[in-house]
């Protein structure tokens, strides 16, 4: 039973992070775990709710008030199995979910809501030292070969989930290395590439097949695919990014997001002595005045990086207005997840962020950008915006980087080749996880466009029921 006056007693403490100005220097993880002690006072917070709106805002539907309990009095060995039994790989939901859990918690109503990924994070760590996490193959084989096209979280949980029933799974990866966005997207800052190799490893020793640099629909033609393998489940993500059509877009030293990300932790891997698929294309932020447009987490990761490259000043221009005191919006009101943090790792780290701004085009000389004009604007998204008349300004800029989101995945190439159909968003039309082609389902952003790490796992794990239904 949970300590009914926990929270009455136990404040919540920071998490541990590097300092800033130390960790900017450099590409190792930032954060950190507290003191077992200290952990299971924090995990005494719980006050097992009746109605656990954390468990309903998660979307793997985390068993949060039971491993926060076996927490509490020190049970990490039952703690990691109620861990695993809804989420594969809580090292990186530890790390980088922006913790839809915390936001409903009931404590977040009026106080600090528990920390439940430090709680989640320290448990899988601790579970990997003490020898916890083996490989655990199926005892028996079904005879049936599924594919997974795309090794990033959705990919991997479908994967994980159909081979421990038996069937024999082959992931197919058209980059260098398994993650996806986790790897490619995300800066190793927020989370060490060994991590993703760790969790790949034990896969391997599962049963599981991964094979790189192989873009199904041109390495491998999709007839191949599927008269090879009895299922095919398409993980692909949501890779298309969202442009801006303004003046000046065309202009050199303006770029969208997920190339320069891309190219940095390649940069990164190749300084590592890991291997990256080509020499990265030169975007650098280094001695340059940078400019992101979007407040997202990708552009907070992009603030992140242009400050480790050594840029001479990095702004965020975000339409969203400024994060009220209480760190809520109007329209997100408990348990909603806010749309904004009052700060974010990367602002912490330097540059400025500057609220209700629209970019209106940009300048140049000699073919290359050198200012961002922008104005003032009102309103509560992107989608309802209110110009404040005379606030145009305009910013130098050398450098300019877009990240304002994703539009859906790729259609040319293997979607397009396997007849698959879309819903209205472009996304691939899958209602309960099965395509519009026998035998093809999909899972995460590629069938719901966009979204969290947490619900990408949920989706592959969903998904794999589905296939396992279906193969039965």
């Amino acid at each position: 039973m949970a300590n009914p006056r926990g929270f009455l007693e136990v404040r919540r403490a920071p998490a541990p992070e590097r300092p800033p100005q130390e960790r900017v220097r450099d590409y190792a993880e930032i954060y950190g775990t507290l003191p077992e002690d200290e952990l299971r006072h924090q995990a005494s917070r719980c006050m097992d709710c009746g109605v656990p709106f954390c468990n309903n805002a998660c979307p793997l539907g985390n068993l949060i008030p039971d491993w926060n309990d076996l927490a509490r009095v020190g049970d990490w060995r039952r703690a990691i199995d109620q861990l695993h039994a809804t989420n594969n790989f809580p090292e990186f939901t530890g790390l980088i979910c922006p913790a839809p859990c915390e936001s409903a918690c009931v404590l977040d109503i009026d106080d600090d809501p528990v920390m439940i990924k430090q709680i989640e994070y320290w448990t899988i760590n601790h579970a990997f030292e003490q020898g916890w996490v083996v490989p655990e193959p199926p005892e028996t084989r079904t005879g049936r070969h599924v594919a997974v096209v795309g090794s990033g979280p959705a990919g991997m949980a479908a994967a994980a989930e159909l081979n421990k029933v038996g069937h024999r799974v082959t992931v197919y990866e058209r980059d260098e290395a398994p993650g996806g966005m986790m790897r490619f997207g995300v800066p190793d800052a927020k989370l060490e590439k060994w991590m993703i190799d760790r969790r790949i490893a034990i896969l391997e020793q599962e049963g599981i097949e991964f094979r790189y640099n192989v873009e199904v629909g041109r390495d491998l033609p999709v007839e191949r695919l599927r008269a090879d393998h009895d299922a095919v489940v398409l993980a692909i993500g949501s890779r298309v990014e969202r442009d801006l059509e303004m003046p000046g877009r065309d202009l050199d030293g303006v770029h969208l997001a997920m190339p320069y990300l891309y190219a940095r932790n390649r940069w990164v891997a190749e300084s590592q002595g890991r291997p990256a698929k080509h020499a990265p294309r030169e975007i650098s932020a280094a001695g340059r005045r940078v400019v992101v447009i979007g407040g997202g987490d990708t552009g907070m990761d992009c603030v992140s990086n242009a400050l480790r490259e050594g840029a001479e000043d990095v702004l965020l221009l975000d339409v969203y207005p400024e994060v009220p005191a209480s760190g809520r919006y109007p329209n997100t009101p408990w348990p909603v997840q806010p749309r904004r943090l009052v700060t974010t790792y990367a602002l912490e780290e330097g540059g400025e962020r500057r609220f209700g701004r629209q970019v209106l085009g940009l300048e140049g000389t000699g073919g290359r950008v050198s200012h961002v004009v922008a104005r003032e604007v009102t309103g509560e998204s992107s989608r309802s915006l209110t110009p404040i008349e005379g606030s145009e300004f305009a910013i130098e800029a050398d450098l300019v980087l877009i990240a304002v989101g994703f539009t859906g995945p790729e259609h040319a190439g293997l979607l397009d080749d396997l007849g698959i159909a879309y819903d209205r968003r472009g996304n691939v039309r899958a209602g309960s996880y099965a395509t519009s082609v026998d035998g093809v389902f999909a899972a995460g952003d590629a069938r719901v466009g966009a979204s969290l790490i947490v619900t990408a796992i949920a989706e592959g794990r969903r998904c794999a029921r589905v296939v396992e239904a279906a193969l039965r």
